[in-house]
């Protein structure tokens, strides 16, 4: 964490923040009253929220399982890491391989100041935390922490969950991912998830209404367009699809998954 700062006056509690409201719908208690309220607006008008959140981080767990395992990956760069919430990333990936390094960045004053908990790593493997801003790919990709922690030239698995829905058209995020895609090296995976829009009438409206009003940007993306951040890689089974249809752990857990909608896609593929 060299360079970092963190001072309790940037913590804005007037307004409600992403991060806290996901931190709500995990059932965490890393947020305040002004979350709370914005997080029972949008499970009112869109009652999965929860489901949805805890689908997303599953899959997130178990990408990062068959990483680690099936695929071998020793190297992890996870942007828009969030409020820590056990097991996080490091936990999943060292659990599998001890030796994992693992790299965090994310732009919020809390998660700053909750980084500790992302920084107790095995003794074989390593962590580290950058507080830096996914709109900024050449920033993360050329911090000193990082290059500590990370070696470039061997695969990496990159990691972006439910991040990119915060992105705004004007902001080119498929840009943002192919700046931050080029320089790894052949062998290294890309893990998306991203907020979908909900089929059902008026329920996105309502819900980019209520986080656009708190200050918030959200814009929900359809299936065919989240592919397109996917460009250039070699998808892996079952391609882009709801996370929770994602490699699920059991025939049980299969069957589940088959009998639910989360307006959510998630994917992870391989750089050639």
């Amino acid at each position: 964490m060299t360079g970092n700062r963190f001072r309790a006056d940037e913590i804005d509690t007037s307004k409600p923040h992403s991060a806290r409201m996901y931190d709500y719908f995990l059932g965490g208690k890393t947020h305040y009253a002004v979350d709370t309220h914005a997080a029972e607006q949008v499970e009112a008008v869109w009652p999965e929220v929860k489901p949805w959140t805890r689908a997303n981080r599953s899959f997130m767990h178990r990408a990062t399982r068959w990483l680690a395992g099936e695929a071998g990956i020793r190297q992890f760069l996870d942007i828009g890491t969030g409020i820590p919430t056990e097991p996080n990333l490091h936990q999943v990936a060292q659990e599998v391989a001890p030796s994992s390094r693992v790299v965090y960045a994310d732009n919020d004053p809390i998660v700053l100041a909750y980084a500790q908990a992302l920084l107790l790593s095995t003794p074989e493997g390593r962590t580290a935390y950058i507080h830096a801003d996914v709109s900024d790919p050449r920033a993360i990709l050329a911090s000193e922490d990082l290059a500590d922690t990370l070696d470039l030239s061997q695969p990496i698995a990159l990691s972006l969950n439910a991040i990119m829905h915060f992105i705004s058209d004007e902001q080119k995020p498929y840009e943002i991912v192919r700046q931050l895609v080029e320089p790894l090296a052949s062998g290294s995976y890309l893990v998306l998830s991203h907020g979908a829009l909900d089929p059902r009438p008026g329920v996105s409206d309502a819900v980019t209404t209520l986080y656009r009003s708190s200050g918030i940007h959200v814009q929900g993306r359809t299936q065919e367009q989240i592919l397109p951040f996917f460009d250039g890689l070699e998808l892996i089974d079952p391609g882009v699809v709801m996370p929770h249809r994602w490699k699920p752990g059991s025939e049980e857990a299969r069957a589940e998954a088959e009998a639910r909608e989360l307006w959510i896609f998630a994917g992870v593929a391989r750089k050639p």
